[in-house]
């Protein structure tokens, strides 16, 4: 039987996505992560924006065009947020972002297997192991809820996994690098055990460990010295900012300020000299003005950042931002080409500023002349030749297509 895992939206999504792919090959079946002919479709849909939420409804047809007798499953948080629109004549189940464990029982049904409901946080199956880097769950929800936010009113409160479950999975999968991710990490919490108890259970773990997006509050003594303690650590913190001015910050419910992010930049430069913050900034978010959004230009400098990923601010019906007065289009567009040329510039900077340095990289993708992968600062860096799935030293060069060239060292 031939089935189609097809998915939209944030690493959580990709997980989860993977676990189905482990389920389904576990039980028989051939599956592909691209929509082609097939017999089953489980589509796993995304409600960050009204694009992506759009992407999603369109799926359905998407998949019909290829079988339009073939069973169709729907989970993920843009049918969490509006089931009507996708429970329609051919869906064979639908569910949101909170069930998809019992959307796998349906799935086994077809194949003359059961899989098992229990009530913990994620009792999915361990997600299909990838060559060069998995991204491993360990917690679900927020508990956040800023202002210009839709997923915690679809994904729920924080529900973290047993950290034992999490290092025995760090420890079976065959990738050199494991990347833990969830919608919050920085709020995990499993009985008495926070994130910073278990990055320490992780320290005898033989892979690169990378951190998925971090909140400010983390950021501590203890929290650094825990990932210090770790045998391979990616030095790479992305750090959410949102803006770089504290009157938006407010506005955006995010519970901290300006200078408190400064300050947790340099505590992470005071432990880890050479690590790398990466962040996401929106621009034109409706309290911003333009003596806020230079705030937001400023910072990136302020706070040697990396790498931003630069978005334009979109209301999601549902949430507090929602009913805010929105800018104008043209100065969000404005804004945001503004923020991207400082990203770029800033990007530029961080490159020129390893020159010559040596990095461990794990190599990912070959195009056909080169292959890219990431150092542990999170550098994408291209080298000739199929590299793909080897781990090398490398000596990184100048900035070449989204990343820098690299000299391969054996």
């Amino acid at each position: 039987m031939k089935a189609v895992v097809f998915t939209l939206g944030c690493k959580v999504n990709e997980v989860e996505s993977s676990s189905f792919i482990a389920a389904l090959e576990g039980w028989g079946a051939s599956v592909s992560e691209t929509l082609c002919p097939a017999d089953i479709y489980v589509l796993n849909t995304c409600a960050v924006t009204r694009e992506a939420e759009k992407k999603s409804r369109q799926l359905i047809a998407r998949a019909r065009k290829f079988n339009p007798d073939a069973k169709v499953y729907v989970c993920g948080c843009a049918s969490q947020k509006d089931t009507q629109s996708f429970t329609q004549k051919g869906v064979t189940f639908v569910c949101g972002a909170q069930g998809k464990a019992a959307m796998l029982k349906e799935l086994a049904l077809l194949f003359g297997q059961e899989y098992p409901l229990n009530s913990a946080c994620d009792n999915l199956p361990q997600p299909k192991n990838s060559r060069t880097r998995t991204f491993i769950k360990i917690e679900d929800g927020c508990n956040n809820f800023c202002s210009y936010c839709i997923i915690p009113y679809l994904r729920g409160r924080v529900k973290s996994r047993p950290v034992q479950d999490i290092v025995n999975e760090v420890n079976a999968v065959n990738s050199p690098e494991v990347v833990l991710t969830g919608i919050n990490i920085s709020a995990y919490q499993f009985g008495d055990i926070s994130l910073d108890g278990l990055i320490y259970a992780l320290k005898d773990a033989d892979k690169r460990i990378r951190l998925g997006s971090l909140e400010c509050g983390v950021v501590t003594d203890n929290f650094l010295s825990a990932c210090k303690s770790l045998k391979n650590f990616a030095p790479q913190f992305h750090l959410s900012l949102q803006s770089g001015s504290t009157a938006v910050l407010k506005s955006m419910n995010r519970r901290y300020t300006r200078e408190q992010y400064l300050q947790k930049c340099s505590l992470i430069y005071k432990y880890l000299p050479q690590a790398a913050i990466t962040t996401d900034i929106i621009a034109g978010f409706p309290a911003e003005t333009e003596e806020d959004f230079l705030q937001s230009i400023s910072i990136i400098k302020e706070a040697n950042l990396a790498r931003v990923h630069a978005f334009a601010f979109s209301p999601r019906e549902g949430t507090v931002a929602y009913k805010m007065k929105d800018l104008p289009p043209q100065v969000k567009s404005d804004r945001l080409k503004r923020l991207i040329a400082a990203a770029k510039e800033a990007e530029v900077c961080f490159i020129q500023s390893r020159f010559g340095l040596v990095r461990q990289v794990v190599w990912e993708e070959y195009d056909g002349e080169y292959t890219s992968g990431y150092t542990e600062d999170y550098i994408r860096t291209y080298a000739k030749g199929n590299l793909t799935g080897k781990v090398t030293s490398a000596r990184v060069g100048t900035p070449f297509r989204d990343g820098a060239s690299a000299e391969v060292i054996y």
